[in-house]
């Protein structure tokens, strides 16, 4: 693979996770009372996200959105079936139950992303009109559900309150 290709991976993926990165010590300066700085972190982060996506239109990550969603099903099936498996088992080995929690629970909020995507991505192939719902994606474990949230989340135990409204 040609040096560029991989500098724009490594830049892809350094600007993705600053762009979270930032947006997370947004949250944190907003909550110690620092509204300037957490709007410098969120200028930042949105800073970052137009890098990252510039790099990704480089190297031509985005396609139809068959294929992006095809691409998503791969990789949300890699990190449920494979990823996430493993690294619970590193963190049970460290005795680390806050790890092992973390991981199995995203990884079933992954399989649920892949089901979602699935659905989806049939939808497109037979030309179907998805129904237009909200998504609710629980703050606690990421869990997202289509159209209603419930009123204790399955997977973490969170209640409905912690979900957000995806439109």
């Amino acid at each position: 693979m040609p040096m560029v290709d991989e500098d724009l991976k490594a830049a892809f993926a350094g600007e993705s996770q600053a762009n979270r990165r930032y947006a997370a010590f947004a949250e944190r300066a907003d909550r110690d009372g620092f509204k300037q700085v957490a709007r410098l972190f969120r200028a930042a982060a949105e800073s970052e996200a137009v890098h990252a996506r510039r790099h990704l239109a480089m190297m031509r990550g985005v396609r139809s959105t068959a294929e992006n969603l095809q691409a998503g099903i791969e990789g949300e099936s890699y990190e449920n079936r494979e990823m996430y498996p493993a690294f619970r088992v590193d963190a049970a080995e460290e005795k680390n139950k806050a790890a092992a929690l973390s991981f199995e629970q995203t990884g079933s909020v992954e399989k649920i992303h892949e089901d979602l995507y699935r659905a989806a991505l049939k939808a497109v192939q037979e030309g179907a009109k998805l129904e237009e719902k909200p998504y609710w994606v629980c703050q606690t474990c990421g869990n997202t559900v289509l159209g209603e949230p419930p009123e204790i989340c399955p997977i973490c135990g969170a209640p409905k309150s912690m979900f957000k409204r995806v439109d």
